[in-house]
């Protein structure tokens, strides 16, 4: 299979890309520049570097051309926050290129298509109560992008949404989403607080796994919830507090409300500053004092997702954020950051 990706440089790009020339296929890219410092690509990825937003159809009409797949790894997430409404943001680079290229990728014939979503999607649909969509503008951005891609299976265009969770594992040079917790737990010297609840988690050698198999496997329009391991924050914890070399560490497990509390000063804060987050930080403590887990036979067994080492990927990313932490290591961010 001839295979076009946006991001191919990125964590979970670059990761497709190895996955996807192991098993035979041919792949090219478009990807912002630098290369992060240190960062290994595989030598037969055809790479151009440049920002697709400025390009013409007709230009990306040319890398489309005679492919059979295409996959959109790039995009933002809720780390990123700007002028209010934040949706508005989100609405910019993460559904109207996908509807723009998806346009594209009829035009030109491809038959398969991976869209990489977020697990907030899924969250929403088993919890309709907590209202996600209504209160949180990323989580809003994430379902309307789903529904923009699912809008083009139809006359031959498989469309494959995978719902993708807390993902471990490194790339040298580009900075971890990690960081912002790990110096929260450095920060804390005696004791480790943190909410009840917990998350399901996947390795970058899984998600990898889990986007050949959707480009391999899928047909017509689906969304995959993508977990395997299932940790409670507080084993997560234990994972971090071992890598950071204070394995006795104590954890304690807060109230909802003091979680929320926080939550609320960092949103005044963020109003101050005039920017808004896509993450309501109040209404927040509904997701992070929940078990937000997924069984692997939701979507990773269909795709052919195999065990990995989650420990081993928790601890790449935590060393990572340390030296970046303490060390001034030069990573690349995501735009926006």
């Amino acid at each position: 299979m001839k295979v076009f990706m946006i991001g191919g440089t990125g964590l979970l790009g670059a990761q497709a890309a190895k996955e996807l020339i192991e098993r035979g296929h041919e792949v090219s890219s478009i990807a912002l520049p630098p290369l992060p410092q240190g960062a290994v690509l595989p030598e037969q990825l055809k790479i151009d570097y440049g920002n697709y937003l400025e390009m013409s159809d007709e230009q990306l009409k040319g890398y489309l051309e005679g492919c059979d797949g295409f996959i959109f790894a790039a995009g933002v997430d809720e780390r990123v926050e700007g002028p209010t409404p934040i949706y508005d943001l989100y609405k910019k680079y993460n559904i109207d290129p996908v509807k723009r290229l998806l346009g594209l990728c009829k035009e030109c014939g491809v038959r398969h298509a991976v869209i990489l979503g977020s697990y907030f999607v899924h969250a929403d649909r088993i919890w309709p109560d907590k209202n996600l969509s209504k209160y949180h503008p990323y989580i809003r951005s994430r379902i309307d992008q789903e529904n923009t891609a699912l809008a083009f299976v139809k006359d031959g265009l498989d469309v494959a949404i995978l719902e993708l969770p807390y993902i471990f594992g490194s790339q040298p040079g580009r900075k971890p989403v990690w960081v912002f917790l790990v110096k929260n737990v450095m920060m804390m010297k005696s004791v480790t607080m943190y909410p009840g609840g917990g998350s399901t988690m996947v390795t970058v050698k899984q998600v990898g796994q889990a986007i050949a198999g959707a480009l391999e496997r899928n047909k017509g329009g689906s969304s995959y919830p993508i977990g395997f391991y299932n940790l409670t924050w507080k084993e997560l914890l234990t994972i971090i507090h071992k890598y950071l070399g204070v394995p006795d560490k104590k954890i304690i497990t807060i109230p909802k409300w003091m979680f929320a509390l926080t939550g609320f000063f960092i949103m005044l804060q963020n109003k101050f500053k005039g920017i808004q987050s896509g993450l309501d930080m109040v209404k927040l403590a509904d997701i992070m004092c929940s078990e937000l887990f997924i069984d692997r036979a939701e979507g990773s067994d269909s795709l052919g997702v195999e065990e990995d080492d989650i420990e081993a990927a928790i601890g790449d990313s935590v060393l990572l954020c340390k030296d970046i932490i303490e060390k001034g290591t030069e990573t690349l961010g995501m735009k926006g950051e």
